[in-house]
């Protein structure tokens, strides 16, 4: 991959976010920084004894009406979460760089922003009442359950015009939609990309589904398990993801766009790269995800030894977690730099989590700061640097690593240029 002509490399004009650590960059950022769980009991719905997930990363519900873009009218209609919250995002990462939507930016500003799983609630709550009541789907349910649509809602309310694209590469999706904006920006094609993702898929066949395909942690019955200590990344313990909801906005920029507009850029997305695994469906493969760091650190025009840090992906699967961290020992030598893993903190958020990841990694280059691990038991497979406490480290280069579901593998390398 070659590097971007002078002044088409994408900047990180501004970002936003909602987790399971909160609603509010700030406060996300604070416990996030303190190593506070974002984790709790599952109460997105009615459980049973015999239902094999109560824990879960949800995301504090928001009222629609101190937003006058979130109509409550028109918001009423739309009713899988993952558009409210995706709207909310990214009004306030536009709102934080400075940039306003004239006639004359609105075509050169392409929207990636994307979900994984998309409103898939919606179809499920329609196929119930037609099931139970024999009531016909709402005429919003097609809409709310189509992937591309979040992209499309994002468009009307900002009113970018330029490319827009659906960037869909499961649990990836977050960076895809950043790497896919850098090279619109890099091509020409756009000034701005909107980019990011959300997912809310707490809903009971999706997170029963990741319970019986030995992904999720699951809960016998009269075992207990504490929330904070179930989502365990690199642990000697760990027995599989939390399942979470969030969603994360990144705006991105050319850097000459950034420099004629007089908006500061603290963050520059250095390189990037994906790969695709074709092998399993699910386990990653070593080869492909070590060639995707590789080429995303050479893409930075770098050398791995220049890598202040490592943002995993790191879910807390046996498989995984060792897969990852053994290539992050190839690759850096006996000089893996501080590695972190934020979803102990606040579970797997899906397409959204690199999204979100990509954000804390950012404010944490940022504030000279990377936040902890929670509830690491040494795995002694598993020989890297893994940061369990608050970290105050400057990063020039940061690296970022997603893989998903289907063997979809993106890396980022962010630079801090102020």
């Amino acid at each position: 991959m070659n590097p971007p002509v002078n002044g088409r490399d994408a900047v990180i004009l501004g970002y936003d976010m909602v987790s399971p650590l909160g609603t509010e960059m700030g406060i996300q950022w604070d416990r996030a920084s303190r190593g506070r769980c974002g984790i709790g009991e599952l109460t997105r719905f009615p459980l049973d004894d015999d239902f094999p997930v109560r824990v879960a990363g949800q995301v504090e519900d928001i009222d629609v009406e101190p937003y006058p873009f979130l109509k409550p009218r028109e918001m009423a209609h739309w009713t899988s979460p993952i558009f409210k919250y995706s709207m909310l995002v990214v009004h306030r990462a536009l709102a934080v760089s400075g940039i306003e939507m004239t006639p004359e930016i609105a075509p050169r500003t392409a929207v990636t922003f994307s979900s994984a799983v998309g409103g898939l609630d919606a179809v499920l709550k329609a196929d119930r009442l037609m099931v139970s009541q024999n009531r016909l789907p709402h005429p919003f349910t097609n809409p709310n359950s189509c992937i591309n649509m979040v992209g499309g809602k994002v468009s009307i309310l900002t009113g970018a015009t330029g490319p827009i694209s659906a960037t869909i590469t499961a649990c990836a999706t977050g960076c895809t939609s950043m790497i896919i904006g850098a090279m619109l920006i890099r091509q020409g094609l756009a000034d701005v990309a909107i980019c990011g993702a959300a997912d809310f898929c707490l809903v009971e066949p999706i997170v029963a589904g990741f319970a019986t395909m030995n992904g999720a942690v699951k809960q016998k019955r009269g075992e207990t398990l504490d929330p904070k200590n179930s989502s365990r990344p690199f642990s000697l313990d760990r027995k599989g993801f939390v399942v979470s909801e969030g969603a994360g906005a990144v705006i991105i920029a050319a850097r000459e766009f950034a420099l004629a507009h007089g908006i500061e850029a603290p963050i520059e997305i250095a390189g990037f790269a994906m790969t695709s695994d074709a092998s399993h469906f699910v386990a990653p493969n070593h080869d492909t995800v070590k060639r995707c760091i590789i080429q995303a650190i050479e893409n930075a025009g770098i050398a791995p030894s220049l890598i202040g840090a490592v943002n995993a992906h790191a879910t807390s699967t046996k498989v995984g977690d060792k897969i990852e961290s053994d290539v992050l020992k190839e690759v850096f030598g006996g000089a893996v730099p501080p590695v972190t893993a934020n979803k102990s903190l606040i579970g797997h958020a899906m397409g959204a989590s690199s999204a979100i990841e990509s954000i804390i990694a950012m404010e944490g280059m940022r504030r000279g700061a990377l936040p902890p691990t929670i509830n690491l038991v040494p795995d002694p497979e598993i020989d890297i640097p893994v940061a369990t406490s608050l970290h105050h480290l400057e990063q020039e280069y940061t690296l970022k690593n997603s893989f998903g579901f289907g063997g979809c593998n993106s890396c980022i390398v962010f630079k801090r240029i102020s």
